[in-house]
């Protein structure tokens, strides 16, 4: 069986298995670190409450068996360390047939928690990492060298993933094909990074080019990754150097680093030697008979689930992240088809005077991760995920992404809940809860040149208007929104 091994993407295996696992790592984190406020017992949106809706079919997860928050959290660390472990090489020290099972854990694992994660776990990233851990149960390890077929598969994953989103656009806002979207994307992204500013003020022919090459990047380099070497680890390289230019321009969680491990996986080990010293790599027997045949039959089942996703690709209704099976095996994916020209914010504030007046003084809560302060330059944070934060930007766009979970939200704020506090930067309330909580309304835009120097805000911000409040506990409690 020569044909099944390409021992010359022995360094793109390698970096695709690692850094799945890496991306594993921060996933895990991120949900033991945030779901009690969000998920847990008490949280905004309990996922007692969810499963009491769900068939294990509509929703396969662990927690259908048995759920509290200790056993969330045992595995989320549980998923945390067995990740972190292969990260460190141990699948590669075990025989191939108790690596394949430790992949297979990870994605049973993380499966069970974002089928339960409701809006919070509502991004591509989720399905993206599910389908790319899913499909490193079928790369092999040391022990075997790289299945040609799987490392196709990661090609075929990178294609839908590039060129789907490359059709979103050409397909959605008219600023992608007269290439003016980028006037408006860095100063209104859900959560921009450190850099955004800078990137929003780049000269508008500049702007026009960025938009250019996206387009080049994602709808006619993906074609390149079936050419023969070396032309399909260029485009492996471009797609890498693209995602690279994203990932120093906002925060978008593990999206870009998923898709710039598999434009990895698709350079080979000639093309790495150009600028790395590469070591050889193992000698390889032919694989065990049960591993071709499960690589093989995993092909197969791959290529029947593309029909769905090829054609909603090639619908003109197409939707962009979706899932056309609870596995989260085999999905579609895209973003940013409209882009928005006017940043909007929500600002909840909270006072402890006992009565609301035209006087009354009101503090500021501050988030992590999304503009509040104005004087304050965006955090990098990506790729951990600060899921609170993104779902304040969808609230800002309209009320119905909040209708669930912002009345819960004001509940525990005016509880002084110490989970929910924990995925704030500040609170202004350390030593007792407010008596009133207000939303504020504001847009929000990037300061020029001259401003920053003069202010030293990052941000200029203009009151639109009141959003929700003023409200106390009480009354907060009674809302049909407030989850209790």
């Amino acid at each position: 069986m020569g044909w099944f091994t390409a021992p010359e993407y022995w360094l793109g295996r390698l970096v695709l298995e690692r850094g799945v696992a890496a991306v594993y790592v921060i996933a895990f984190v991120a949900a033991a670190r945030q779901f009690r406020a969000l998920l847990g017992e008490r949280g905004m949106l309990p996922i007692p409450h969810y499963l009491a809706r769900q068939t294990f079919w509509q929703a396969p997860s662990l927690f259908h068996f048995h759920y509290s928050d200790r056993f969330f959290a045992t595995i989320s660390w549980f998923g945390a360390a067995l990740s972190a472990a292969i990260v460190a090489g141990a699948a590669d020290l075990v025989p191939l047939w108790a690596a394949m099972p430790m992949w297979l854990v990870l994605w049973v694992l993380y499966l069970s928690i974002v089928n339960v994660g409701q809006t919070w776990y509502s991004f591509g990233w989720e399905s993206l990492l599910l389908e790319t851990g899913f499909l490193a149960i079928f790369l092999g390890n040391e022990h075997v060298g790289p299945p040609v077929l799987a490392m196709w598969l990661a090609r075929l994953l990178l294609f839908r993933l590039e060129f789907g989103a490359g059709l979103i656009k050409l397909r959605g806002d008219l600023c992608w094909r007269n290439l003016t979207c980028l006037y408006y994307h860095h100063e209104t992204q859900p959560m921009p990074g450190p850099l955004s500013w800078f990137f929003h003020h780049l000269p508008k022919p500049l702007h026009r080019l960025e938009v250019a090459v996206n387009h080049f990047a994602q709808l006619v380099v993906p074609f390149g990754l079936f050419a023969p070497q070396p032309v399909a680890s260029v485009a492996g390289a471009i797609v890498v150097v693209t995602q690279l230019w994203l990932v120093i321009s906002g925060n978008f969680a593990w999206l870009n680093w998923l898709t710039i491990l598999l434009g990895c996986s698709v350079i080979d080990d000639s093309s790495w030697a150009t600028v790395l010293p590469l070591p050889k790599h193992p000698v390889w027997h032919g694989p065990p008979l049960w591993f071709a045949a499960l690589v093989i039959a995993f092909t197969v089942f791959s290529l029947f689930l593309s029909y769905w996703p090829i054609r909603n690709m090639l619908s003109r209704q197409q939707r962009m992240n979706m899932s056309f099976n609870p596995f989260h095996l085999i999905n579609t994916y895209g973003a940013f088809g409209s882009i928005g020209r006017i940043r909007r914010e929500l600002v909840i504030e909270g006072t402890d005077e006992p009565e609301v007046t035209e006087q009354t003084g009101w503090k500021e809560y501050e988030f992590k991760g999304k503009p509040g302060d104005v004087r304050r330059l965006p955090p990098q944070w990506a790729p951990y995920h600060l899921r609170l934060d993104w779902l304040m930007w969808f609230a800002a766009i309209s009320p119905l992404y909040a209708e669930r979970w912002l009345g819960p939200l004001l509940v525990r704020l005016l509880e002084n809940d110490p989970a929910t506090l924990r995925l704030l930067r500040h609170n202004p309330f350390p030593d007792s809860p407010p008596r009133y909580l207000r939303v504020q309304f504001y847009e929000y835009r990037y300061t020029t040149w001259r401003e920053l120097l003069r202010d030293r805000a990052w941000w200029h911000r203009t009151p639109i208007g009141e959003y929700v409040g003023p409200v106390t506990l009480g009354r907060a409690k009674t809302s049909p929104a407030s989850g209790d």
